[in-house]
């Protein structure tokens, strides 16, 4: 009873982080190969991710958001057609029954990414960072809304312990008082876009959930890429486009480049160990998003940000470990495999 449901909540809560970073959902877990291996790369793609969001604020207070959109897509697209190429899967990447499908959650993820990348114009790297974790919070509540998938009692608990840390991280741009919104300035800004961004990327996470019910992860990835480039493409001849010199190109290039191989290291972790223990490693993009900040940018969260960014961890620390004990004890209730035991010996 508890198996699926707990599958569930573990790629909701571990896994839609990284939604608005184009992520797709993971190919089918086969058995752990090597733990360590996969934590390692979990945690570098979630360095890979930060740098890519610290390029990205490097430029953009330069150039439209909608030009960065399709410098971050269409180059993404290099090392994973690579990827793809040496893997043998370029067809299943292109091949494809349900483009609508697709369309939706390219539409959903390119608006969770044009949101997020503005919020990396106004905020600290740190706090745009902890804003994405309400993503899988309100991909949890979507997923019981629009497919109709169970939530057990204590999922709601985390989820309302998910919700207050989320309450508290906008504390600081939203209080009634002193700082208001209409003083508060470009921070409060900045939080509604990456409020605006998570609630785009749990859409798309619902989205790549009922994508992966048929899909190739190749095409899931692809088709993304390719959609967002070309929203990208479209919205910065609208709204603008400004010629980059050397440096930023160099800067808007390298930003797509590492966002392809992101996905490269994030796809490949769970290739080498189970989804219940690479998960949690998500969390290691605030602890880059700290140090690359603060290196870079000479930037200091708020420390309400960081508490409520730390309740949304619990939160989700908390149904990861839950759903793992129950998986386990499942294990132990289960009947032995009668072909597993040994013939009894007659006498």
């Amino acid at each position: 009873m508890h198996g699926p449901g707990g599958r569930r909540a573990i790629f909701w809560f571990g896994v839609a982080v990284r939604s608005w970073d184009g992520w797709s959902a993971p190919a089918a877990p086969r058995p752990a190969v090597n733990i360590l291996l996969g934590i390692g790369l979990k945690v570098t793609s979630a360095l890979a991710f930060t740098v890519m969001s610290t390029l990205v604020k490097l430029v953009s207070a330069q150039f439209p958001i909608g030009e960065i959109v399709f410098y971050r897509s269409f180059f993404a697209l290099a090392p994973l057609m690579a990827w793809l190429a040496a893997r043998g899967e370029i067809i299943d990447a292109v091949r494809t029954p349900n483009l609508v499908g697709h369309l939706r959650r390219s539409l959903a993820g390119s608006c969770a990414m044009f949101s997020g990348f503005a919020a990396l114009s106004f905020l600290p790297l740190p706090e745009a960072t902890a804003l994405g974790y309400a993503t899988p919070i309100l991909a949890t509540t979507l997923a019981a809304l629009l497919l109709g998938e169970r939530v057990h009692s204590y999922r709601w608990i985390a989820l309302g312990v998910g919700f207050l840390g989320m309450v508290v991280m906008l504390a600081p741009y939203f209080q009634i008082g002193p700082v208001s919104l209409a003083t508060a300035g470009d921070r409060s800004v900045g939080a509604a876009f990456g409020l605006l961004g998570a609630a785009f990327g749990a859409v798309a996470s619902v989205e790549v959930r009922r994508l992966a019910q048929s899909e190739k992860t190749g095409a899931i990835v692809f088709y993304f890429s390719a959609a967002a480039a070309l929203f990208g493409l479209i919205a910065g001849q609208w709204f603008g486009w400004v010629s980059p010199g050397p440096r930023e190109t160099l800067i808007l290039v390298s930003a797509g480049i590492m966002g392809g191989i992101g996905q490269i290291l994030l796809t490949s972790s769970y290739r080498f160990a189970p989804v219940s223990i690479i998960a949690p490693f998500d969390y290691t993009t605030l602890l880059w998003s700290l140090l690359l900040g603060f290196a870079v940018f000479g930037e200091l969260p708020e420390p309400l940000v960081l508490a409520g960014a730390g309740l949304v961890i619990l939160a989700g620390l908390f149904v990861i470990w839950h759903e793992r004990r129950l998986s386990a004890g499942a294990r132990r209730a289960a009947p032995a495999d009668p072909s597993a035991v040994p013939p009894k010996r007659t006498p």
